[in-house]
């Protein structure tokens, strides 16, 4: 199959190209310029273009890239299928005694804190409006692996860890995330691309794992030292819902707390033998 991977350089697309490539894929990388784009058949596309962590400080940039550019290219480009990564962060606002399932309702009032989740909710909704089945959406959690990027808090962590053995996490222990491992995304995004019947998912681990939960297995593993602001605020998430995925593509995402050795000589914090670095 042939697939044009938008926003291949950053840290999912990057990964994502490696393996669609090693499943023996014709995978096009487009400049960031996006010079001829409109003059060729890009197969399957997957829009990999974003901003994360500095969107408060880039908020047109931000919308450029989650609407605009987007828009642009629905209206303009040839292609197979089309699936728009967003992200699970637009559940912010649900109940967390619920599960965030796709079908869920989302409230986001406006204001520059919430930009990021307004410009994905926006995106979202040109793909879904798009009369083609094949145009669709994975909303994504937080992605980790070889090579993360410092704009994610996990990848901050992880690279102030390596620097000075020691982090200040500026929120409460009992914050918690779901993570999910970028060698479990890249396959279920390729099989939502090629054979998906619905037209958004959930890409997640379905599983909230707390600061204190992951810190103190850090430190115990590699002796380093986490430390918590004083009054940090605590932000957690509702479980994400990831029935569709498993049922339909029999996805069984791992923890991260069971895949956590892995991870840490990945990040350059352990080597193979198990020693800390």
């Amino acid at each position: 199959m042939k697939f044009t991977v938008l926003g291949g350089g950053g840290f999912v697309g990057t990964h994502l190209v490696r393996y669609l490539r090693d499943q023996g894929h014709t995978v096009d990388v487009p400049a960031r310029s996006l010079d001829g784009i409109f003059d060729t058949d890009l197969g399957h596309v997957i829009y990999a273009i974003g901003l994360t962590g500095d969107f408060r400080k880039r908020p047109f940039d931000t919308v450029e890239a989650h609407v605009c550019l987007l828009a642009k290219m629905l209206q303009k480009c040839r292609f197979e299928s089309w699936l728009y990564l967003s992200s699970t962060r637009v559940y912010a606002s649900l109940d967390r005694d619920k599960p965030a399932h796709e079908n869920s309702a989302i409230v986001v009032a406006p204001g520059s804190d919430s930009l990021y989740n307004l410009s994905k909710l926006m995106g979202e909704s040109l793909c879904l409006a798009y009369p083609d089945r094949a145009v669709r959406v994975a909303r994504l959690s937080n992605v980790y692996g070889a090579g993360i990027s410092a704009d994610a808090f996990l990848g901050s962590v992880m690279s102030d860890l390596r620097l000075h053995s020691r982090v200040t996490v500026n929120e409460s222990p009992d914050s918690g995330k779901d993570y999910v491992a970028i060698n479990e995304v890249t396959p279920l995004l390729e099989a939502i691309s090629l054979h998906g019947l619905e037209r958004l998912y959930n890409v997640a681990s379905g599983r909230i794992v707390t600061h204190r939960e992951l810190f103190e297995k850090i430190c115990e593993v590699t002796g380093f030292s986490v430390d918590y602001s004083d009054g940090g605020l605590t932000r957690t998430f509702p479980v994400v819902d990831i029935s569709r995925a498993q049922s339909e593509f029999g996805f069984q995402p791992n923890n991260l707390l069971d895949t956590l050795d892995g991870f840490l000589i990945a990040c350059g914090l352990r080597d193979n033998a198990g020693d800390d670095l």
